[in-house]
């Protein structure tokens, strides 16, 4: 499991995967979202710009990152 430590009060979905390197490009994480291959606290979610908060999790293509403060 990774983890990204939020600078500010969130990320959007579409930014964490590219921090995480799950995704290499904007676009990338624009269709996997779309596609509904992610999945955040266990849920598909298809919006790239979800806010996402210290406590969330977001998997996609088998792996996991946590969103700590």
């Amino acid at each position: 499991m990774q983890t990204i430590r939020l600078k500010d009060d969130f990320i959007k979905l579409g930014q964490a995967l590219k921090a995480a390197g799950l995704v290499e490009s904007g676009v990338d994480a624009k269709f996997a979202v779309q596609d509904g291959l992610v999945l955040v606290n266990g849920e598909v979610d298809t919006r790239r710009g979800r806010k996402l908060v210290a406590g969330d999790e977001v998997v996609y293509n088998g792996e996991t990152v946590r969103i700590e403060k």
